[in-house]
């Protein structure tokens, strides 16, 4: 009889405790689809690009420049629905990003151009980065999106500063002095011949 007892209690027990932690799953997940909501809801929000050309030479640009064309008119397309729509988005952004380092048009192919480009790669691989974390935190996400868009806006000032300056014409002279400034050109230091100098012979 107490055999039977203590079979029962301990199958009551078992039983009670598994639905405790049923209970408690059951309260996890809600909590996990809620803070996902939430992240989701965030970037949803946030997610505003200035994709449209902010003068006229970046919209000339894109005419001859595919993969700046090509990376402008990913950051127009909002992902809906899902965070993994983000993922896949700023994966592609990613990507696209990383092209326009490899085919800088050669009027722009000029070191404070090459850095503008370099810090807009650095924000949205840094926001490709984040939003594939397991704890997509959300905050920076948030933050990064309107530090890309300035990136965007000072690449696309320093275009219009390198054509506005290639229309100034050179003054009489000026290309010469270019020249002269030109350290790939200069003549290689040798020594001097000294015909004072001892020979031996």
């Amino acid at each position: 009889m107490n055999f039977k007892f203590a079979f029962l209690f301990s199958l009551f027990f078992i039983l009670n405790s598994c639905k405790d932690e049923n209970e408690i799953r059951i309260v996890e997940t809600k909590k996990d689809v809620q803070r996902k909501a939430v992240i989701f809801a965030n970037i949803n929000k946030a997610w505003i690009f200035n994709a449209n050309p902010i003068n006229a030479t970046a919209k000339a640009s894109t005419n001859t420049w595919a993969e700046w064309r090509h990376f402008l008119g990913e950051l127009e397309h909002k992902p809906q629905k899902t965070i993994g729509a983000f993922q896949k988005k700023s994966a592609e952004l990613s990507k696209k990003v990383m092209l326009l380092n490899n085919t800088i048009p050669l009027e722009f192919d000029k070191p404070q151009m090459k850095a503008r480009i370099a810090m807009l790669i650095t924000k949205v691989r840094m926001l490709d980065l984040y939003i594939h974390l397991s704890d997509i935190p959300y905050k920076k996400v948030v933050v990064l999106i309107p530090e890309i868009n300035k990136e965007l806006v000072s690449m696309q000032d320093q275009m219009d500063k390198i054509v506005q300056k290639s229309k100034i014409p050179l003054e009489e002279g000026e290309s010469d002095l270019i020249k002269m400034l030109d350290s790939t050109r200069a003549i290689p230091n040798s020594p001097q011949f000294n015909p004072n100098t001892p020979r031996v012979e």
